[in-house]
């Protein structure tokens, strides 16, 4: 159900205005305003009206305003993968993310190489949002979508949804009608799904699943120039703070192309320290990996900041070595300040 309403936001004017943007696999675009702010009237049907003018007897363009929204896309190794792209701004963004993950809809311009969306053709949408459960309607399209897709699809739908903070389930629907398991292969749904379900599942090397549990970490992928983070669940025999990280440490499957940039013999020297939303590692000095000494690896930080801050409660990241927080990243910079998750993951196109 969309919201009629007329919103008035704040946008720059623009005069042969000049970008200045940091793009990274985890940053956010910055943008430097030239020209003082100018009020613009955006409407559902996409009219948009001048309220005042900055500056008078000057040709002035208004700028649309965007918003990075995180879309869960197809890569090309299959994997469900996070791209941050950049999207109108919008009341409707729950909707609006979803639609953009429709083939051959909107995101059809703005999808980065090497990346599908997920959804079959001509799917439309309907989105409502009551006590953190998002229901989902999809027209009759929606089941025109290969066997081997469905548990992917799911995934891609569950954690493009639970982004927004107003949103921790999916309940899905079909023309109207519950679903209560996915309509082609069966894939059980029942009430509802969350992240708690997790994403691009591997048990390759998983003997007993009754005696471990579901954990999601985030391993690198791609090449060089064009690196990206993939988010995995295994099975971990505990999943705390030590079970993950003991993940990353191990890496990968054997035959998966997904990179491991943890060396094989890293160490957590004491147990992890939560406190205030802060998680506080102490390792031993192979986390610096291949580097000279103190300088630590923008995967290694990346990959441990995204997946312990999936866990709930842990907020930012303070790497130590030998007991000091002494390290550089890759960019000379000192690691002076514990880590907190990056607003966007995975930003710009490559």
């Amino acid at each position: 159900m969309s919201i009629n309403k007329r919103t008035t936001i704040f946008t720059s004017v623009i005069i042969s205005s000049v970008l200045l943007s940091g793009c990274g696999l985890l940053g956010s675009e910055k943008k430097e305003e030239i020209d003082p702010p100018k009020t613009v009237t955006y409407t559902d049907d996409g009219t948009v009206t001048e309220e005042s003018v900055a500056e008078e007897g000057v040709d002035q363009e208004v700028a649309e305003e965007t918003i990075g929204t995180e879309l869960y896309l197809f890569d090309k190794n299959g994997y469900v993968v996070p791209q941050t792209l950049e999207l109108p701004k919008t009341e409707s963004v729950a909707k609006q993310a979803i639609e953009y993950l429709v083939q051959d809809g909107p995101v059809s311009e703005i999808l980065p190489n090497g990346f599908a969306a997920v959804l079959p053709a001509d799917t439309e949408v309907n989105i409502n949002v009551k006590d953190k459960t998002a229901t989902v309607n999809f027209s009759n399209e929606f089941k025109n979508y290969k066997p081997e897709d469905e548990l992917k699809i799911l995934q891609a739908v569950t954690w493009t949804l639970t982004q927004f903070d107003s949103i921790e389930n999916v309940k899905l629907q079909l023309n109207g009608h519950d679903l209560n398991e996915m309509p082609v292969a069966g894939t059980p749904i029942g009430a509802s799904i969350s992240r708690v379900n997790g994403i691009n599942i591997d048990t390759s090397e998983v003997v007993d699943i009754t005696n471990t549990k579901a954990a999601t970490v985030y391993y690198v992928a791609g090449d060089e120039g064009a690196y990206y983070y993939v988010p995995v669940t295994r099975r971990v025999e505990e999943n705390n703070i030590e079970g993950l990280v003991a993940e990353l440490v191990k890496g990968p499957s054997y035959n998966s192309p997904l990179i491991n940039d943890f060396a094989h013999d890293v160490q957590l020297l004491d147990e992890p320290k939560i406190k205030d939303g802060k998680v506080t590692l102490n390792f031993n000095e192979s986390i610096y990996g291949s580097f000279e000494e103190k300088v630590i690896s923008e995967h290694v930080l990346n990959s441990l900041v995204l997946s312990l801050t999936e866990q709930k409660g842990i907020e930012s990241v303070e790497v130590m070595v030998n007991g000091k927080a002494d390290l550089v990243r890759e960019n000379g910079e000192k690691l002076a300040e514990p880590v907190t998750r990056p607003e966007n993951v995975n930003t710009g196109s490559f």
